[in-house]
C-alpha cells in the first residue's frame, strides 16, 4: 500500500491539495524520510529515567558503519524533481529487461497469500534442481543472496573469528563480518583486479582464517577466477564461500557441483540479475551436506515469502526468455565497451558481467561526473572508499539507455 493511499484511508474526507503530482510526491518523500529525525527529537525531548536505550547495544555495533545501499527510484524521483521512468539507473546493476512474462501472470493468480511460505521452499529448490543439475538436498533458498552471507557467518563465525576480503569487492562481505564481531583481513587485489594467491596462502597459513568469500565475477571490476586458483584456495584449511551472482554473464560454468567434492565450498547465486526480481529477494546457495544440515536449523522459518517463491518458480519456466536477456546485455556491454573506450577521461575495463568499471583520468573528478549525470537523469556509481577513488561503474541496459549516457558523457566533454 502507498503513502497515498495509506493518507486517503486515514483521512478519507481530506480535499485535494494544491499542490502537483510530483511536487505531492516530493513533500511525501521529505516528511517520510524526515520522520525518524522527528521521532528521535520527540523522544529526546521526554524526561527519561533508567539507563539509556544506546546501554543494551552489543558493543561493538555501536562504532559500525551503515551500509550505504543504491536509492530507489521512488527516493530519486523526488531528489531529482523526474519521473520514475525518465530516470536512467545504470547504479545498482539491475536487469532493464525485468522478469519473464510469466512472473506478473504468477503473481496476479496468487491464490493463499494469507497463508505462510513452505519453510523448506521446497518447489523452488526442485526447480533449482532441474535448473542447475545438482540435487535439491544440496540447495537452500534466501531472501536474496546478501541473507545467505550473514547466515553462513553466524553459523561459522564466533566473535573475534577472522575472515579474508580481498578489495575492491562486495562490500556486504565486510559489512556482516563487522555486524557478527569478525575480524576481516584484507588480501587487496593486483592492479589489475585479479587476486593476490600467493598473499592470500600465506595469510592464511599466519592467521588462521575462518573463511574466505570470493565473487566471480567480481563486484566492481568484472574479473574471473580461473579453476587453477580457485583449487588452491581450496586446497587450504578455510572455508570458501564463491558468490556467483553474475556468473550467467560469464563464459564459466557454475561451481555449484563442486559442492559435492569439496567440503569447504559454498556457492552463493541470485535471482537479482538473471532473472530481474531484484526487487523480490532471491538468492539460493549450494552447499555440501556436512554444512547444510547446520544451515538449515539456524535459518529463519519463513525467510522467503510466497511471493517470491512463485516469481522465482515462474522465471525458471522460461529459459529461452532468460537466454535471451543475457544474450542481449553481453551484446550491449560489447558496444558500451567500445563506446567508453572513446571517451578521452575514461579507461574501461574489460568485463565478464553487466556492468563495467572505468578509471576516471585526465584530472576529472569522478564524483562531480555521477552528479552531473544525475542532473540529465542518467544514474552512475561512483565510489568513496580509497582503494577506489577515482572510479566509476556503470550498469549495462538497454540500447537506448547507453545512447543517453554517451550523449550526456559527450556533453561532459564540452
Amino acid at each position: 500500500m502507498d503513502c497515498s493511499v495509506r493518507a486517503r484511508i486515514r483521512n478519507p474526507c481530506r480535499p485535494a491539495s494544491h499542490l502537483a503530482g510530483d511536487g505531492r510526491r516530493r513533500l511525501a518523500a521529505y516528511r517520510l524520510s524526515s520522520r525518524p529525525v522527528a521521532l528521535a527529537a520527540a523522544a529526546a525531548a521526554e524526561t527519561k529515567t533508567g539507563p539509556s536505550g544506546a546501554s543494551f547495544i552489543r558493543h561493538h555495533l555501536k562504532s559500525l558503519a551503515p551500509y550505504q545501499p543504491i536509492l530507489p527510484f521512488e527516493v530519486l524521483s523526488a531528489k531529482l524533481g523526474r519521473k520514475p521512468e525518465d530516470i536512467i539507473k545504470l547504479d545498482a546493476n539491475e536487469n532493464p529487461y525485468g522478469p519473464p512474462p510469466e512472473v506478473a501472470n504468477a503473481l496476479g493468480n496468487l491464490k493463499f497469500p494469507y497463508v505462510y511460505p513452505d519453510p523448506e521452499s521446497r518447489h523452488l529448490r526442485a526447480a533449482l534442481a532441474d535448473d542447475s543439475g545438482l540435487e535439491s538436498e544440496y540447495i537452500l533458498a534466501g531472501c536474496g543472496a546478501d541473507e545467505l552471507i550473514d547466515l553462513i557467518m553466524r553459523c561459522v563465525l564466533e566473535p573475534g573469528d577472522k575472515i579474508v576480503d580481498c578489495p575492491p569487492t562486495f562490500t556486504m562481505y565486510e559489512f556482516d563480518a563487522s555486524v557478527n564481531g569478525a575480524l576481516v583481513i584484507k588480501v587487496p587485489r593486483h592492479p589489475d583486479f585479479s587476486l593476490d594467491v600467493a598473499q592470500i596462502i600465506k595469510v592464511i597459513e599466519q592467521e588462521k582464517p575462518k573463511c574466505i568469500f570470493l565473487t566471480s565475477p567480481n563486484n566492481p571490476d568484472g574479473s574471473v577466477i580461473n579453476d587453477d586458483d580457485l583449487l588452491k584456495i581450496l586446497d587450504l584449511p578455510i572455508l570458501v564461500v564463491l558468490d556467483e551472482a553474475y556468473i550467467e554473464f560469464s563464459s564459466l560454468q557454475t561451481r555449484m557441483s563442486w559442492v559435492k567434492k569439496h567440503d569447504n565450498l559454498i556457492v552463493l547465486r541470485t535471482f537479482s540479475k538473471r532473472a530481474g526480481l531484484a526487487g523480490l529477494r532471491v538468492g539460493y546457495g549450494a552447499f555440501p551436506l556436512s554444512i547444510i544440515e547446520y544451515i538449515w536449523r539456524a535459518k529463519q522459518p519463513y525467510n522467503v515469502s510466497v511471493a517470491a517463491e512463485v516469481s522465482a518458480c515462474a522465471a525458471l519456466q522460461n529459459p529461452t526468455y532468460l537466454e535471451r536477456v543475457k544474450n542481449l546485455l553481453v551484446q550491449e556491454r560489447e558496444r558500451l565497451y567500445n563506446l567508453l573506450n572513446e571517451v578521452p577521461f575514461l579507461k574501461p575495463f574489460p568485463s565478464h558481467s553487466n556492468f563495467i568499471l572505468c578509471e576516471v583520468t585526465s584530472g576529472k573528478d569522478a564524483k562531480k561526473i555521477k552528479e552531473d549525470l544525475a542532473k540529465m537523469g542518467v544514474m552512475i556509481r561512483h565510489y568513496d572508499r580509497k582503494e577506489m577513488k577515482g572510479y566509476i561503474r556503470i550498469s549495462v541496459g538497454k540500447p537506448e539507455h547507453t545512447d543517453a549516457l554517451m550523449k550526456g558523457l559527450k556533453a561532459l566533454q564540452l
